[in-house]
């Protein structure tokens, strides 16, 4: 392979991001964010070029023909330097997006990816997997979108450019198609350029643009937008002093979304579409009457929801009741360890009804497990029992909405059997949308569920916005225009259709029917749509204007054509792809052969297929591989990072033996904290251990580890016990903790739900339900599926957190977190915090032993830090093992909040956060 390029790395994370770096064999580059600011400060000729490279053109082409999305992304990288240089390219593209092209030129030859089944592509990479490298390009990132990322090694003088092709269909939502592209450079890029070309038959209605990085008034100057009939475009190509973020910098203010937003003229009812074998058919109608619903909301109110998840709920509740219209009917049921209603049948959305209702949301209290299955059979029968028994509302679109942030754990538990009891109880008759809140919910399950019932699952992300995205799910289905919707073609005709049944129609969404049209077969073509509407049935034909459709042709040509094939074949396969999740055996074998032959055939990456690149390698002599993540892979984030990261599933984990794995052989006994929180210090040189508590209110911050000559910490807020009963002593636990490590730009927040990289970068979210390893830098981070992580930091220490869920029987009625230390010899000896000051060895002396305070109890008296101290023989439990049952310690138990054992008070190890 040519010297000039080799596949340096697999795998990194950012933004549309084209970035420079030293090759192999320069001077050690800046880590985590320094490396921004050295790039932004690097010596260089002019501002274009950073280390050496200069980006001679990244630009942006999307071509939408009646919805379906086709984007090209092309880059030109030049090496003017004398010696190598390592670029990135990173893109992020949606998640609902396929992938269908790629190809690198370097020197004048093409390296072009080639779409083979995933099982074939993947043979040749077992091997990498398991020694803990990764050749897939693509991951997870963030809520919406998926990354991708490639690295080259550029030889000097020479260029590089990169191609990617992807695709999709544009979902209506809310009255509005959404292009979104996301933009970094992180350095000035020569010729930038944002190119979008719609063309629509039905007309275009609207069309505006938007960027996050730039105001309003800055956007309305760069953007170029203008419509008319079929055809829109917007431009946005800012020149290289438009793209600083001053007018002496060297750094770029390009770094967001750039966001347009469309709709299309709705003058017919539904618009149809034929060219060669295929056709698409839209359907929209406007000018209906909302029809009133039936709304049932079940909630969750487990003691898992509590803190922001259940405020956020509340808060949305109560907006969407204000929102609901007078003709509305509603309930609200709740589910813990037992089932509540708060009417037990519909009530009109009435003012007095809506005030009523909205106080019942600001007093219920959270309870017990997780009785998913018997809050959804309470909502189904107050929704059934209606259509029966309440006068005026059969009419109406009945609704119900479950959300929920865990898996049951309550009555009925077994996912086939709930599945089977709300399927029989909702007998088809309405749609059931299911929320997941966070990470701990099993999203697949919750899938299945609604698309057996005709809804849809969404999850909502734990963030400072839940309470938004709960009303803006609500939204979309808040104003049911039409029920029961049948578009209906000629059975000798057509084939292959896609879905063509739906339950509810909404006000601002869009339904999209497409199939094959039969041989000889378009004069015949036509769509008879069926629904009931606001007290009257809905029927319309739709046929074909084979005059618009040549014109249509010949103003667009064979593009038009191919999109509405590929559209056919991209919601076909989305569509399969959905069915499969609930299929297992044979039936799902042959599904997928399915969808793996129609991926092939046109060329797409899904969850079935795999690009391969041949002829690139990296320093191990593997080729660079593209996948499709599926939703369940939460993968890693490196955003301040520009090594590579390494993410292995659970059936790729490197054997214990392998010291990549980070799997640790831990110590009989470890420094650690945990419950209530006691701290055990152990001791090896004394063969001892010593213990202490501390007692402080929930919502505290303490310090347990700090390191001044790295800036390393761990912090840990604690939670509180909220079950206990009057006069009880207060439990504190750690249900929130923090490990940094600044030098690059690491950072770990961990909870009894969910484990977050990078959280103040919008970084991913793992549950413990996933089985992982991760690499930053100098950091491997190890989950162990409901166990525990490890953390493992170069010349530094190597930490365990336990997870300790609720169990029957268990004295302590809430999720919590233990932090151990199982090495630490690398840390520095300026090491502090509850923890780290007993990093290094300190001496200590216990005399007269004496009767302590109770039968089984032995005082003595210690000198340590020249303070003596009367302290007790106890036990405590250490977890790092078993995080169910513990092992007995025992120790020497120092009283007061460890007074004279820890330099200084207590609080002074108090912090503002955990980071």
């Amino acid at each position: 392979m040519d010297g000039a390029m080799r596949l340096r790395a697999l795998l990194c994370v950012s933004l549309l991001t084209l970035q420079a770096m030293p090759a192999r064999g320069s001077p050690k580059r800046p880590k985590g964010n320094e490396v921004c600011l050295s790039l932004a400060q690097a010596t260089a000729p002019s501002p274009l070029t950073v280390n050496g490279v200069i980006i001679r053109s990244l630009k942006v082409n999307c071509k939408v023909t009646s919805r379906f999305a086709h984007y090209v992304i092309t880059s030109q990288v030049a090496n003017t330097a004398d010696t190598a240089r390592e670029v990135a390219f990173d893109v992020e593209i949606p998640k609902t997006a396929f992938i269908s092209d790629f190809a690198v030129t370097a020197n004048g030859k093409a390296f072009i990816g080639d779409i083979k089944d995933k099982v074939t592509a993947w043979k040749q990479y077992r091997k990498a997997a398991i020694s803990g490298e990764n050749a897939g390009l693509v991951r997870a990132s963030g809520r919406t979108m998926e990354q991708f990322t490639i690295r080259l090694v550029v030889g000097p003088r020479s260029k590089v450019m990169f191609r990617l092709t992807y695709e999709e269909v544009l979902k209506r939502i809310l009255t509005q198609y959404n292009i979104v592209v996301k933009v970094k450079p992180r350095q000035l890029v020569q010729h930038f350029e944002i190119d979008v070309d719609i063309f629509e038959p039905q007309g275009i209605s609207k069309l505006d643009a938007q960027m996050s990085f730039l105001s309003k008034e800055q956007a309305t100057k760069l953007i170029k937008k203008s419509f008319s009939g079929k055809e829109g475009h917007v431009l946005f190509r800012p020149t290289v002093g438009q793209q600083q973020s001053c007018p002496s910098c060297s750094t770029t203010l390009l770094n967001g979304d750039f966001k347009v937003t469309y709709d299309v003229k709705r003058e017919k009812p539904c618009d149809l579409l034929v060219f060669g074998n295929h056709f698409a058919h839209f359907f929209a109608p406007q000018n209906l009457t909302h029809l009133n619903k039936n709304l049932v909301f079940v909630i969750d109110v487990s003691t898992s929801m509590e803190g922001q998840k259940v405020k956020q709920t509340k808060e949305a509740l109560l907006k969407i009741l204000g929102d609901m219209r007078p003709g509305d009917y509603f309930d609200l049921v709740l589910f813990g360890t037992g089932v509540q209603s708060w009417r037990g049948s519909l009530v009109q959305a009435s003012t007095t009804n809506v005030l009523a209702a909205q106080d019942f949301i600001r007093r219920f209290s959270l309870a017990g497990a997780t009785n998913m299955n018997g809050g959804l059979l309470q909502g189904i029968e107050i929704l059934n029992k209606a259509r029966e028994s309440v006068p005026g509302v059969s009419n109406h679109a009945p609704i119900l909405i479950m959300l929920t942030d865990g898996e049951p754990t309550e009555g009925v538990t077994d996912y086939y059997q709930i599945l089977k009891n709300v399927r029989n109880a909702i007998g088809g008759k309405f749609p059931l949308y299911n929320l997941g809140f966070g990470h701990d919910v099993n999203l697949n399950f919750l899938e299945i569920m609604s698309m057996e019932n005709n809804g849809r699952a969404q999850r909502i992300y734990q963030d400072h916005d839940a309470t938004q995205q709960l009303q803006g799910f609500y939204d979309q289905v808040a104003n049911p225009l039409l029920v029961d919707v049948e578009l209906q073609y000629p059975q000798d005709t057509v084939s292959a259709l896609t879905q063509h049944s739906h339950k509810q129609h909404y006000a601002g969404s869009e339904i999209v029917v497409a199939g094959r049209v039969a041989d000889n077969k378009r004069s015949n073509f036509k769509a008879d749509v069926q629904a009931h509407g606001e007290r009257q049935e809905f029927k319309i034909t739709c046929l074909v204007d084979e005059e618009e459709m040549k014109k249509l042709l010949q103003e667009r040509g064979h593009m038009l054509e191919n999109h509405i094939e590929r559209l056919w074949a991209y919601l076909t396969i989305q569509e399969l792809l959905a069915k499969r999740m609930k299929m297992e055996g044979e039936e799902k074998a042959k599904l997928s052969d399915k969808i793996l032959q129609m991926s092939l055939a046109y060329q797409f990456v899904t969850p079935l297929t795999s690009m391969t690149m041949r002829g690139m390698e990296d320093e191990d002599g593997l080729e660079p591989i593209i996948d499709k993540p599926e939703e369940a892979a939460f993968l890693l984030n490196t955003i301040h990072s520009h090594r590579s990261a390494f993410v292995l599933p659970a059936e790729q984990q490197p054997s214990p033996t392998d010291p990549s794995s980070g799997v640790q052989t831990l110590p009989d006994i470890v420094t650690g904290v945990d419950t209530d929180p006691h701290f055990i210090i152990h001791v090896p040189q004394k063969e001892d251990t010593l213990c202490f508590n501390i007692n402080e209110e929930p919502g505290v911050v303490l310090s347990l580890v700090q390191d001044p000559n790295t800036g390393f910490s761990v912090n840990g807020q604690l939670i509180g016990n909220k079950a206990r009963s009057p006069g009880q002593h207060e439990g504190t636990y750690f249900g929130r903790l923090g490990i940094a490590n600044p030098a690059t730009g690491f950072q770990l927040e961990v909870t009894p739900q969910n484990i977050t990289l990078n959280p103040g970068s919008g970084g991913p979210v793992f549950s413990w339900r996933d089985q992982a390893s991760l690499r930053q830098d100098e950091v491997v981070v190890t989950i162990n599926r409901k166990r525990n992580l490890v953390v493992s930091v170069e010349d530094g220490g190597t930490f365990e957190v336990v997870l300790h869920r609720v169990w029957k029987g268990s004295a302590i009625p809430q999720d919590f977190l233990g932090f151990y230390v199982l090495d630490s010899h690398k840390m520095s000896a300026r090491t502090h915090g509850l923890l780290g000051q007993f990093f290094h060895p300190f001496d200590y002396k216990v005399s007269d032993l004496r009767p302590g305070s109770g039968p089984t109890k032995t005082d003595a008296t210690m000198v340590v830090k020249n303070h003596q101290l009367t302290v007790t023989r106890g036990l405590q439990k250490d977890y790092s093992n078993d995080p169910r049952h513990g092992t007995e310690v025992t120790c020497w138990f120092v009283h007061n909040n460890g007074a004279g054992l820890i330099d200084g008070i207590h609080t002074d190890y108090i912090v503002p956060d955990i980071f």
